[in-house]
């Protein structure tokens, strides 16, 4: 992106948006993660340890994020196995 002209008005961390197209990320990913709540990303980060160590609660609000049909039914390992077919 040229200098002198910005991301525009709906990114809310400029300079961080433009680190990460420097390192190549798409205009989307970009603004996206420039745009997120760093402490909500830590909370996220904290889980990475793999699914099996998630809250069910935590477990169900991942497959609202991407969509999983049938998850309200779905017990603790289901929703595992669920999510490990959809990522």
């Amino acid at each position: 992106m040229p200098r002198g002209k910005g991301p525009g008005p709906s990114v809310k961390d400029p300079k961080r948006y433009e680190a990460l197209r420097d390192d190549g990320l798409t205009k989307q990913k970009a603004a996206r993660i420039a745009n997120s709540d760093p402490k909500e990303m830590a909370r996220h980060r904290r889980h990475s340890g793999g699914y099996d160590e998630w809250s069910k609660d935590d477990l169900m609000a991942k497959a609202r994020d991407i969509d999983i049909k049938g998850r309200s039914t779905m017990t603790k390992a289901e929703l595992v196995q669920a999510l490990r077919k959809g990522e």
